[in-house]
């Protein structure tokens, strides 16, 4: 079993016994596990941020209409199906998150957007690893409060690696 797959199955257990899991009881109960795109060597990035000069505060708007505070700390860029992307790398006390919806948002991704941890790897490089994005609790269950994708992080190409769509 590779690491990712353990860390899928480590999740799916998570979701299905878990009281702290973001699905209902009565979701559990039927829970037969979450769908995921076969993994995609592509799409495990070792990728230089460009730090912005001014690391700016911005207010995140959540899925319940509170916002949450992040810092805008830099750019990454790579290309994905003959596009090049950009994205924006948002920190706060947690460590570099990068949130982001693409193509296939609301068809075969969830349609807010999903979400990735950033792993740092020093001298301003970034483990960016798409097998492991994620959606986030609000796709599971509208009673939680999570960060909508910023318009600058809203892609026209598709990521196909990580989490799909929810169907409970």
């Amino acid at each position: 079993m590779t690491e990712l797959q353990q860390f899928r199955a480590e999740k799916d257990h998570f979701f299905a016994h878990d009281p702290n899991s973001p699905l209902t009881s009565e979701q559990r109960h039927h829970f037969q596990g979450l769908h995921y795109f076969p993994e995609n060597q592509a799409l495990r990035l070792d990728l230089e941020i460009e730090e912005y000069p001014v690391k700016e505060e911005i207010k995140m708007l959540t899925t319940t209409g509170h916002a949450q505070a992040y810092i805008r700390f830099g750019r990454i860029r790579f290309r994905v199906e003959e596009q090049e992307i950009g994205l924006t790398v948002f920190a706060d006390r947690n460590g570099f998150f990068l949130p982001f919806a693409d193509s296939l948002a609301g068809d075969e991704t969830y349609s807010a957007g999903r979400y990735l941890e950033l792993r740092p790897l020093g001298k301003g490089k970034f483990l960016v690893d798409f097998n492991y994005a994620y959606n986030p609790y609000c796709a599971y269950n509208e009673a939680w409060s999570c960060p909508i994708t910023p318009a600058e992080n809203r892609l026209t190409a598709p990521i196909r690696a990580g989490e799909k769509v929810f169907h409970a």
